[in-house]
């Protein structure tokens, strides 16, 4: 099976900075432009599925592709973003100053307050890909954390390291994933689509 990871378009939140998390932010003007390119490279890429977190701005990125490739798109609620709690909303400098610094030293043993544990979500993630058709090639649409920790479980990266091992999952670009009898193998990362 081959997955192709994308994160959503941008959102306004993005530019800004803001912790989206759960919240359900549409895409912005880029974001629709990013959409719009991934529909073009779907539209050729033999995809047998599209599959999206159920927020907005990642089941409006992937409906753009799943037309383009001629198929339904499945939303599953496994691939929603990690919940930031307390930081939702909020700009780095605007969390609490402890806090961030015991995230940014650990961000699964001290993830930020009121938030979902990394553990957990990168157990749910994983998962959900793990389930997906074995003999396909699968376009997942989701968010910046949620793909990092899927990465990291994946291809047996601690997930204290993500932020730092994979510092960001680009907007609209596309990670290519192998799974098969061996294990998984990264074809490529963070691949922007032009």
């Amino acid at each position: 099976m081959t997955i192709f990871l994308s994160r959503h378009g941008r959102t306004e939140w993005s530019v800004q900075g803001r912790y989206a998390g759960v919240s359900d932010i549409p895409l912005d003007e880029v974001g629709r432009e990013q959409a719009r390119l991934l529909a073009d490279w779907a539209r050729g890429a033999g995809l047998t599925g599209v599959v999206s977190s159920p927020l907005l701005r990642a089941r409006d990125t992937a409906a753009d592709a799943a037309r383009a490739a001629e198929l339904t798109l499945r939303t599953d609620p496994r691939l929603r973003e990690l919940d930031f709690g307390d930081a939702e909303g909020l700009r780095r400098a605007e969390v609490d100053p402890e806090a961030m610094r015991r995230f940014q030293a650990d961000p699964v043993a001290d993830f930020l307050p009121g938030g979902e544990d990394p553990v957990d979500a990168a157990e749910r993630v994983t998962g959900c890909l793990r389930e997906l058709d074995a003999a396909g090639r699968i376009l997942v649409v989701a968010h910046n954390t949620i793909l990092r920790l899927a990465l990291c479980g994946l291809l047996g990266i601690p997930l204290a390291d993500y932020r730092r091992r994979l510092p960001l999952i680009e907007h609209g670009s596309v990670t290519e994933l192998a799974l098969g009898p061996a294990g998984p193998a990264l074809r490529r990362f963070n691949s922007p689509i032009r």
